[in-house]
């Protein structure tokens, strides 16, 4: 069982710290408003993992999964709501080029844990990875709704652990990403690759 557990984590910690559309919306609030803004939507990023431990446990997930009218839902509006995100980042690059060169950059719109639970409920991939792969390293000593909690939990704490610190390590640099031409240039690398990972989600498959 220690083995399995250990396996476990180490599968989710890899699977954590992958580069995706959260890291992507923890940037922009880290760098535009401060880390405590960032760590608030860490809260929410952390958040949307917990709803879908709890939709999974409960089996609601599993149905989803296997749905597809109502996978295609999901995902489509997840993926408009990141398309949403990049062309508000990307607007934002422009406005900020009329700013003065001293001038703090304007807070992205939205309250920041709402905007990282939002993004994560929406994301029907975490349906799947949880429905799927879970199961599949819950410890055998345990029950499977026992098992899967305590994975979703695991999980959870990862997030908020490896995005916490990654939002502090922002905030040491963010004089750095202040810079009028760094700013413009973050934003419009991160609405880039919000629109490219909504339009990845929109296209993808269950």
């Amino acid at each position: 069982m220690l083995i399995q557990s250990l396996t476990a984590i180490g599968v989710l910690a890899v699977l954590t710290m992958v580069p995706g559309p959260d890291m992507a919306i923890v940037t922009k609030r880290a760098v535009s408003s401060g880390w405590q803004d960032g760590l608030r939507t860490v809260g929410g990023i952390t958040g949307g993992l917990l709803v879908w431990g709890v939709l999974t446990v409960a089996g609601l997930a599993a149905l989803l999964a296997a749905s597809a009218a109502a996978y295609t839902a999901v995902k489509l509006a997840g993926a408009v709501y990141l398309i949403l995100l990049g062309v508000q980042a990307l607007v934002h690059s422009r406005r900020g080029g009329a700013q003065d060169v001293g001038a703090l950059p304007d807070a992205p719109a939205g309250n920041p844990w709402r905007t990282g639970l939002v993004g994560n409920v929406l994301n029907p991939k975490i349906a799947v990875f949880y429905t799927g792969l879970l199961p599949t390293l819950a410890p055998s000593g345990l029950s499977p709704h026992t098992g899967m909690a305590l994975l979703v939990l695991v999980h959870a704490a990862l997030t908020a652990v490896w995005l916490g610190g990654y939002v502090m390590l922002l905030a040491r640099a963010r004089a750095f990403f202040q810079r009028p031409a760094v700013r413009r240039a973050m934003d419009r690398v991160t609405g880039v690759v919000l629109i490219g990972f909504g339009l990845k989600v929109a296209a993808a498959q269950p």
